[in-house]
């Protein structure tokens, strides 16, 4: 059987087709991602260019799905499409070109998809770990072991948010940093406070932004989907970051560049979030909410 997975994320639209092999892995046949940046005109409101971005990119999912002759598909749509006005009207829109039904997940469904994602790829033990998916309208955080979820809980500091309110002067000021912390200290009380009643040893990151970091860095592998960053070189990478201008930022080989705009303010989370957690070890899991979504698929198949 072939399953296909669309993730209408708040930045990027991701598609992935995999074939269900006999002892129930995927075989991956094709991979795509697009960043759209539906939040370009703010959260609240789909703008008229990217919500027409939007449509082109799932039109054309729409005819690879044919061509690959997929026999299950789920799309999923995010924070943006959560928060949006208009997100019902681009969630009709999608019907009315391309055929395909968007489900809404709300944070809780998310990091659940989340979870179950990054656990093929992360050998979890007795210890907890704190799992982080940095998406644009949203950030999910997950404390959890081999055996059970602990805490879950989903905040609205993703990086479009934290761009368009923070990041208005380039390189970023020191007193829009200050102001992005003092932010994210307000936002992330019930964090502070879970990390206060669970004690985790590892931060847990899924892609995109923490690519950008597996990039730089030579990685040691935990498994083959999970790569370990040398955390003590982390500072001055976020030093360099958070201090350079765009123009420098787009010559730095590491930095994609799609991600050279909003980079600054997700280096400036995670580092905030390092020092809130004072874990001794970052992981980068490759699997996130799509292998979460693929394997609840492969089970209902």
């Amino acid at each position: 059987m072939t399953l296909a997975i669309i993730d209408l994320g708040t930045n990027i639209f991701h598609l992935r087709i995999v074939k269900m092999q006999a002892d129930g892995s995927f075989l991956e046949l094709f991979r795509r991602s697009q960043f759209i940046k539906l939040a370009a005109d703010g959260i609240d409101t789909i703008g008229p260019e990217p919500f027409q971005r939007g449509l082109a990119c799932i039109q054309e999912y729409a005819q690879i799905l044919l061509q690959h002759r997929v026999d299950q598909t789920r799309a999923i749509g995010t924070a943006a499409m959560r928060t949006a006005s208009n997100g019902p009207a681009f969630i009709q829109a999608v019907k009315e070109t391309a055929g395909l039904d968007i489900t809404l997940i709300d944070g809780d469904q998310e990091a659940h998809y989340i979870h179950r994602g990054v656990e093929q790829a992360v050998q979890f033990g007795a210890d907890k770990q704190l799992i982080m998916d940095i998406g644009g309208g949203s950030v999910e955080f997950i404390i959890a072991d081999l055996d059970e979820v602990y805490w879950a809980q989903s905040f609205p500091v993703g990086m479009a948010v934290l761009y368009r309110n923070f990041h208005q002067n380039d390189p970023i000021l020191p007193s829009e940093i200050a102001e992005l912390r003092a932010f994210l200290s307000r936002q992330l009380t019930s964090l502070q406070a879970a990390l206060n009643q669970f004690e985790v040893t590892d931060l847990v990151g899924t892609r995109g932004t923490f690519d950008v970091l597996v990039a730089q860095f030579s990685t040691t592998k935990q498994g083959p989907h999970c790569s370990i960053l040398p955390i003590e070189q982390l500072p001055s990478f976020f030093s360099k970051v958070t201090q350079a201008s765009q123009v420098e930022r787009s010559m730095m080989p590491e930095i994609p560049a799609d991600r050279i705009d909003m980079i600054v303010v997700g280096m400036l989370l995670i580092q905030f979030v390092l020092e809130l957690t004072g874990v001794p070890r970052i992981l980068v899991s490759d699997f996130d909410v799509k292998e979460g979504v693929l394997a609840e698929m492969a089970q209902q198949a």
